[in-house]
């Protein structure tokens, strides 16, 4: 996925607006990270979880990554079963080769 599929036709401003700011978030892993997260899970959170889901949105990207990937010890606030069900949406980071896509394509 390497973008917005999901239409935003039926979603209310404010998810709208989460949904927008989860695409560009600056930097592009974390783009793909909260993007695909949101794209398949906007609908259904509660106003609680869109509360918590900005306030993760509201950290440092660089420290989010650092978080997401393992290479920092997640914070003790952050140890929530919403920030575990967003970091678990792994975009895959491999190199797009020809070989690549061919083998994508013949799965």
């Amino acid at each position: 996925m390497t973008g917005l599929t999901r239409s935003s036709a039926d979603l209310t401003p404010r998810r709208r607006r989460i949904l927008y700011r989860c695409w560009h978030r600056g930097i592009r892993e974390m783009d793909l990270v909260f993007g695909q997260f949101a794209e398949e899970e906007i609908g259904a959170l509660s106003e609680e979880d869109l509360d918590e889901f900005e306030a993760i949105m509201d950290e440092d990207d660089h420290d989010l990554n650092a978080w997401i990937t393992g290479a920092k010890p997640v914070p003790e606030h952050l140890r929530t079963p919403l920030f575990e069900r967003v970091a678990s949406y792994r975009p895959d980071f491999d190199p797009v080769t020809i070989a690549s896509l061919q083998a994508k394509t013949e799965q």
